[in-house]
């Protein structure tokens, strides 16, 4: 039987934004490892590695080279520890639902022929039942702080202007989905690429949102307009237009969903500039930590029962390859995620 193994740093063995820097710089070798039989799970919050030892040998001397790291040694083991990650048991935001979908993207770039590629599918399985049937879901999501931040800077039914979300990945297509924006007069989605945005939004034709380029903003100051950034695909030339651009629009506030800030505090200190390592926004994750916390012992439990029972079955797929879900199935999980 083939054994499997991992290594992996989270935000639990050194600081958030770290470990959301490490994160950024490591992603980019996603593919290139899977091609070589690794699977490399990268979030705001963990950098972990995963398959046969001997496709491991270079990543703990380069990706983790000087870092205090964790192994993890044994198929079952590492069934488990993927299986919590995908309940979202080990989310900087306790039952958060985004991290399960990052696994699955993960695992979708590895070859379906390896053991690691059907370990970590069933693991992400598993851990996707238990947080259901324990209910150990977030008392809010991103959408939540957002209309919560709103209201706030806005109160007494004052009158927004208009909802800037910057950014038009998972997190950006997800807040344009929510109705976030629906108390505004109008959403503008910025984005450096138009075209590719309005074909991901084709099947969503009743949201109506305006595009513009990050250049475009600030045409004229808007005193009671809201920003979201919610991307972390933010490098030097990019900061430097938004900030040139908020500078001159003004809002209310901006709220920064980055793991790693698109702005530091200096730059912004005559802005009302939120980001995820405000105190404000660390008070939401403070408070829904304390409600689920309780529940992670049988969290734990519930899924080292589901894998003591299949130990036998899980062990099987380290020796041969299975049928692969078909693609509908696939999306169909993925969907459910979200």
């Amino acid at each position: 039987m083939t054994e499997l193994h991992g290594v992996y740093v989270d935000h639990q063995m050194t600081t958030p934004f770290a470990m959301a820097q490490l994160s950024a710089k490591t992603k980019p070798l996603a593919t290139e490892l899977a091609s070589s039989g690794v699977l490399l799970l990268t979030t705001c919050v963990r950098v972990e590695a995963y398959g046969e030892r001997s496709a491991l040998n270079n990543v703990d001397s380069t990706i983790f080279s000087g870092l205090s790291y964790d192994r993890i040694e044994g198929t079952v083991a590492v069934a488990q520890r993927l299986a919590e990650i995908a309940s979202s048991a080990h989310s900087q935001i306790l039952g958060e639902s985004y991290v399960s979908h990052q696994l699955a993207k993960a695992i979708g770039l590895v070859s379906p022929n390896l053991p690691i590629f059907h370990v970590a599918r069933f693991a992400l399985d598993v851990g996707r039942a238990a947080r259901e049937r324990l209910r150990f879901i977030a008392s809010f999501n991103y959408d939540q702080i957002v209309r919560d931040i709103i209201a706030d800077r806005l109160p007494n039914g004052e009158q927004p202007d208009r909802l800037y979300i910057i950014g038009a990945g998972m997190l950006g297509r997800g807040l344009i989905r929510s109705g976030v924006g629906e108390r505004f007069h109008s959403t503008i989605v910025v984005t450096r690429n138009p075209k590719s945005l309005r074909k991901r939004l084709r099947s969503c034709a009743d949201i109506g949102v305006t595009l513009m380029r990050p250049e475009e903003i600030g045409q004229e100051r808007e005193s009671r307009s809201i920003v979201i950034i919610a991307t972390a695909d933010v490098n030097d030339e990019y900061a430097t237009i938004l900030l040139n651009g908020l500078q001159r629009l003004e809002p209310r506030t901006i709220v920064d969903l980055s793991s790693i800030p698109a702005l530091s505090n200096a730059e912004v200190r005559k802005l009302n500039y939120v980001n995820m390592y405000s105190d404000e926004f660390l008070r939401f994750i403070k408070h829904n930590n304390k409600k689920l916390a309780p529940k992670l012992p049988l969290l734990f439990s519930d899924i080292e029962a589901t894998l003591r029972t299949v130990q036998i079955y899980l062990s099987s797929k380290t020796t041969k390859p299975i049928a692969v879900r078909g693609e509908n199935d696939a999306q169909t999980s993925n969907d459910h995620a979200k």
